[in-house]
């Protein structure tokens, strides 16, 4: 059990580096926006392994929270970006 939760942290570390760099180089908010949204799902299943593999529900309210934001955050962007180009 130990190897598959260090595979699946390795797994998702990678990817939110991956993310990060996404968030820093851009090149358009629309790219940033996109990796944000990835990163704050990267950090959903990351939550949701360690509540399978420890089989608790401590996080869940967390999850909700995390989830809501970046459905907001999401839709923000989009409204935003929207009237930058005069829609």
């Amino acid at each position: 059990m130990t190897i598959l939760m260090w595979t699946i942290y390795f797994v998702f570390a990678a990817a939110a580096l991956v993310t990060l760099w996404r968030i820093v180089r851009g090149p358009s908010i629309l790219d940033r926006a996109v990796a944000a949204d990835v990163l704050l799902t990267e950090v959903l299943c990351v939550l949701g392994a360690d509540m399978v593999l420890n089989h608790h529900t401590r996080t869940l309210p967390v999850l909700l929270i995390i989830a809501a934001v970046g459905a907001f955050g999401s839709i923000t962007i989009a409204r935003f970006v929207a009237r930058k180009d005069g829609r």
